[in-house]
């Protein structure tokens, strides 16, 4: 898979309010260890971790516009075309309602850390996720700039 050039300054400006987005929320590191790590150097580690993170934008029909290493691999999608796909379409049109309810709650409650739910590879492989943190993505000065999600288990089904 084409992989993105971490250095740039999406990568790490968006790696990085990730990063605080969710410290804020959780009162707790994204990554273990990341604490006093710089920007392009969290980046780089949030981009090779093991643990699926990924976010999308504001849009009215949401566009991924971050995923990790392991995120692309579990959707089997390089770097362009997932950052070209609507977030709903992750999910099958039976669990589209179920989304659409967990980011409502979301919104208003600003995280949730108990998800589970199904989702579908570009191939059509579809996994469940036990247990995923999803939560809204505010910048520095409160601006509501989208929402990410972050899991470590997966099973396909």
């Amino acid at each position: 898979m084409q992989l993105p050039s971490i250095e740039n300054d999406f990568q790490s400006s968006h790696a990085s309010l990730l990063r605080s987005s969710f410290a804020r929320l959780m009162g707790s590191e994204l990554l273990d260890g990341d604490s006093g790590v710089s920007e392009s150097d969290f980046a780089r580690a949030m981009f090779e971790s093991p643990i699926v993170v990924v976010s999308h934008g504001t849009q009215e029909d949401p566009i991924f516009n971050y995923g990790n290493q392991a995120a692309l691999n579990l959707f089997e999608l390089d770097w362009v075309d997932f950052t070209q796909l609507p977030s709903r379409k992750s999910a099958e049109p039976l669990n589209r309602a179920e989304r659409a309810r967990l980011l409502n709650a979301v919104t208003n409650n600003g995280f949730i850390d108990d998800y589970s739910g199904v989702r579908i590879s570009s191939t059509g492989r579809r996994f469940l996720i036990p247990t995923a943190i999803v939560w809204n993505v505010i910048d520095e000065v409160g601006k509501f700039r989208g929402q990410a999600a972050t899991f470590s288990n997966w099973r396909f089904i």
